[in-house]
């Protein structure tokens, strides 16, 4: 499950901007994820869920992950369809041949985080 390394590294690199700011207690995170990623929000929540057990001095007992999903688009090189497709190599509904170009539904990303200096 990579799941659990990529949010491994998500919460390092909070970590050290949260402290570049003064910020030592997490209380949210908000990710974009894209439908075509290769990241299983689930999973993706899971590995949240063990993190935030295992270092509880880093998060607020309320913390909590907040996962948007970006949409899949393709457009065709082609005919210029537009499409939802359900991998990153997908055939145009239209022409039937494997020549779409993502538009969207690629992203992982940290969207914000929000934080707290613990008294």
């Amino acid at each position: 499950m990579h799941e659990m390394a990529l949010m491994g590294d998500i919460i390092q690199l909070i970590q050290e901007d949260a402290l570049k700011k003064g910020i030592n207690m997490i209380e949210r995170i908000e990710l974009v994820v894209g439908e075509i990623s290769n990241a299983m929000p689930d999973a993706l929540r899971m590995a949240f869920f063990i993190i935030k057990e295992q270092r509880p001095s880093l998060f607020d007992d309320q913390a909590e992950l907040v996962i948007v999903i970006e949409e899949a688009k393709a457009q065709c090189v082609f005919c210029e369809e537009t499409y939802k497709p359900d991998r990153k190599i997908a055939i145009c509904p239209k022409c039937n041949i494997p020549s779409g170009k993502i538009i969207s539904g690629e992203a992982f990303q940290v969207l914000s985080y929000e934080g707290r200096s613990r008294k």
